[in-house]
């Protein structure tokens, strides 16, 4: 659907020309003005995906890295893809961030989340509950606010940015009564950022820390973990979010959403998400130094 769209940049599509084409007949849209041709392994089948493409997912992914790195491209916008298929093909795949960051030489990246004027990035991914506390250290919270810090300074033009970090527990651990964690390992990691020159505060709870009077405070924040950050995000913005990576040397954005399996090939799927991630890119791209 964005195809028919006046956008303020060149899109260039990353896929099979094959399937594109029947899909723009299907669904009576225009095909995207430039695309570059990578044929799938076998038939696509709208809403089912096959294991058999799995690694035609990976070649888009390398075909779109290589490019942008060799700027030939300005930036990367991932749809949403199907991991458990990927797995299912015996190729060991986490998602997009991970594989981006392996191919760029083993970064660590940041997930930062935008909704307009809310920046929300995480400390920790995709985890279980119990395992968080085990994931976090003083070394890993200092790289994290430092990759976001500088990932403010270059895509956002934000050199001095203010970032809150969350506390993990209730109450940021109520001084310690409902956990040590922010003791231990948080504020530690915030005076030793502080030490270097980043302007990180907190511990704050994570119940009062999303208030407007409190981001006002702040250019960013810092949540924990995943369901601490997105849950807030989507209900300020779900069409308007995009997750931008940090860290890597090319420009990343995508949607804040899954696949919508059971609307694909229906042309009922809502591109919003998608069309806010494109024209962030556009966005970020020109004021980059």
């Amino acid at each position: 659907m964005l195809a028919r769209e006046s956008l303020p940049c060149e899109v260039v599509v990353v896929g099979d020309a094959t399937v594109l084409a029947e899909r723009a007949r299907q669904l009576r849209l225009p095909l995207p003005a430039r695309h570059v041709d990578i044929p799938t392994a076998t038939a696509v089948v709208p809403g089912r995906p096959d294991p058999a493409n799995s690694r035609y997912v990976l070649q888009l992914l390398d075909r779109a890295i290589d490019g942008t790195l060799a700027r030939e491209f300005d930036a990367i916008v991932t749809a949403p893809v199907h991991k458990a298929v990927i797995n299912d093909a015996g190729i060991p795949f986490s998602g997009h961030t991970e594989y981006l960051a392996a191919r760029c030489g083993g970064a660590r990246p940041v997930m930062l989340f935008a909704a307009e004027a809310l920046r929300v990035a995480l400390a920790t991914t995709h985890l279980p509950l119990r395992a968080v506390s085990d994931a976090l250290s003083v070394d890993s919270l200092c790289e994290t606010v430092t990759t976001l810090a500088q990932g403010l300074a270059r895509w956002f033009r934000l050199p001095a940015a203010r970032i809150a970090l969350c506390g993990l527990n209730p109450h940021a651990g109520e001084g310690g009564h409902l956990g040590d964690e922010e003791q231990r390992i948080i504020t530690p990691a915030i005076e030793r950022l502080r030490a270097a020159g980043v302007d990180a505060r907190g511990p704050f709870p994570a119940d009062t820390v999303f208030l407007p009077r409190v981001l006002a405070d702040f250019d960013a924040v810092l949540a924990m973990y995943h369901d601490q950050a997105l849950p807030v995000v989507k209900h300020m913005g779900f069409e308007r979010t995009v997750n931008v990576t940090l860290g890597l040397p090319l420009l990343r954005t995508s949607p804040d959403h899954g696949t919508a399996l059971d609307l694909a090939g229906s042309g009922r799927a809502d591109p919003a998400s998608l069309r806010a991630a494109v024209l962030l890119a556009a966005q970020l791209v020109t004021q980059r130094p």
